[in-house]
């Protein structure tokens, strides 16, 4: 497993990150435990979760696995106001188990002007600080499907520590790498972290190369490609995957450590 520094934070994470997003009602929950186990003793250190995932399931899970293990884990708030945002937070730390969370995320969609007015102007981040001064958050940031002028304006503050956002093969928006143009690069500029969800195309491209040319692509990878392709852009820092069971964790590692597989994105455009 590779490392990267998270923006400013001073962390040191896998580049390759669990994300829970995938965590149900009804999954052996005890093998999911063994196979985040078994990720940690390879390497990896990064876990996203959040209360809405699996209803607090999540949460739950994730809290099981990484008792006595050190880790670095992102949760989510959905709630912008004082009230709420403590309401989530304490929460989120009895499901966890643990009595700091190391990345607290505002959650949110597409973020509309009013949405990052309601976290920046309306005691959002007033109740962050007085969070983080109790030793119950280390850092904050927030997560957004793409660019919007809510999320400019959240970056701009230059208060947030990371984002979290898609970005792969077919969802480049936020990145043009040759014009050095989109959220993520600005982002980049305020020192903040980037990680990533939805990079492998939440199995778009594959199915859609398979559909296509099944001939081809039959003894393909397709979805290490795509990892590799994300891996490559140097302004990530992590790349969430929704890991299902050792072998997952297993060819993810296997790229992250194939470094010389590595692509000239630059050169592509």
């Amino acid at each position: 497993m590779q490392y990267r520094q998270l923006g400013s934070t001073g962390l040191k994470v896998s580049e390759v990150g669990y994300g829970g997003g995938r965590v149900r009602v009804g999954q052996d929950q005890q093998e999911l435990i063994h196979m985040i186990h078994y990720a940690f003793d390879q390497g990896l250190n990064y876990i996203d979760t959040a209360p809405d995932y699996g209803k607090g399931l999540s949460e739950t899970v994730i809290g099981q696995a990484i008792r006595g293990r050190s880790c670095i884990v992102a949760t989510k708030t959905k709630a912008y106001d004082p009230d709420g945002i403590t309401k989530e937070v304490e929460s989120s730390l009895q499901r966890l188990q643990v009595e700091t969370i190391d990345i607290l995320q505002f959650h949110g969609g597409w973020f509309a002007g009013e949405e990052a007015d309601q976290i920046l102007n309306n005691g959002g981040l007033e109740t962050y600080l007085k969070l983080k001064d109790q030793g119950k958050v280390r850092f904050l940031g927030f997560s957004a499907d793409g660019p919007s002028s809510g999320v400019d304006r959240l970056i701009a503050s230059g208060i947030f520590d990371m984002m979290q956002i898609h970005y792969n093969l077919i969802y480049q928006n936020t990145c043009d790498l040759f014009g050095n143009r989109g959220v993520i690069p600005d982002a980049v500029e305020q020192g903040m972290g980037i990680v990533l969800m939805r990079s492998t195309t939440s199995r778009v491209f594959p199915r859609l190369m398979k559909q296509c040319f099944p001939q081809e692509t039959q003894n393909l990878n397709l979805d290490a490609f795509l990892l590799n392709y994300v891996l490559s852009n140097p302004l990530v820092n992590v790349a969430l995957m929704s890991l299902q069971s050792t072998a997952d964790f297993e060819w993810t590692n296997a790229v992250s450590d194939r470094v010389e597989d590595r692509l000239d994105l630059k050169a592509l455009h």
